[in-house]
């Protein structure tokens, strides 16, 4: 029995991508209120140790090539950093000569021992959905201790020093970041961080879409000021 889990293979930008989530639930350090998956029962920023991962590691190797992936994308149920076998399970994707695409929260990239494990990467995606630290803490739910200005210092230092393609993920929430203040604040943000790719996002998901997504000509408008910093 595998501990990983797979959505279909998907075409972006003309490579075969595979989806892969490494945990078997969701493990995360934020416990967002709109997070798709649900709450975080197991809200951690430490490594743990799962089943072991050889069973997994023989299924991946079979769904990349019985899917014929071109870039492999972590995109686990919370935080994949979080899975202590995760620098083992890039190296084996690695030899097998694909690129690897981690998605990560962005707050752990700051410090040396997940920044060592997101450096094997190719590319790595971070991602930030409010923009004051009342909102951080009352909507994102971040372990205590946590401050929205370390976050966006850690991802800050991590695209620094990435050799890789930075991803910067800006998600547009109805009521937290959609106004003209807050946009310019996400403009100091993106200058702060200097990614090498900025995507602009909304709620999709729609049990949040009613109330915090924002109309077609809103998202046109904030996407085009991001994307032109």
């Amino acid at each position: 029995m595998s501990g990983f889990s797979y959505k279909d293979v998907y075409i972006e930008d003309g490579r075969r991508v595979l989806e892969v989530n490494m945990l078997p639930e969701k493990y995360c350090n934020f416990d967002c209120i709109f997070c798709p998956i649900g709450r975080s029962k197991n809200k951690i920023d430490t490594q743990k140790s799962f089943d072991k991962i050889d069973s997994s590691l023989i299924e991946l190797e079979n769904m990349i090539e019985n899917t014929k992936a071109e870039l492999i994308f972590i995109n686990s149920k919370g935080e994949a950093l979080v899975n202590d076998k995760i620098g083992d399970i890039i190296d084996f994707i690695k030899a097998k000569g694909l690129p690897v695409r981690l998605l990560s929260n962005g707050y752990l990239l700051g410090r040396d021992e997940y920044m060592k494990i997101a450096n094997k990467c190719d590319e790595v995606v971070g991602e930030i959905k409010t923009i004051t630290e009342k909102d951080f803490q009352k909507v994102q739910r971040p372990i205590e201790g946590y401050t929205l200005a370390e976050y966006i210092s850690n991802m800050a230092s991590f695209s620094k020093q990435y050799k890789g393609k930075f991803l910067f993920e800006i998600t547009i929430i109805k009521g937290y970041n959609d106004n003209e203040e807050s946009i310019q604040k996400i403009k100091n943000i993106i200058k702060e961080i200097s990614p090498d790719k900025i995507i602009v996002a909304r709620m999709e998901d729609e049990r949040f879409k009613k109330k915090l997504g924002i109309t077609d000509e809103r998202f046109e408008e904030i996407s085009n000021a991001l994307l032109n910093v």
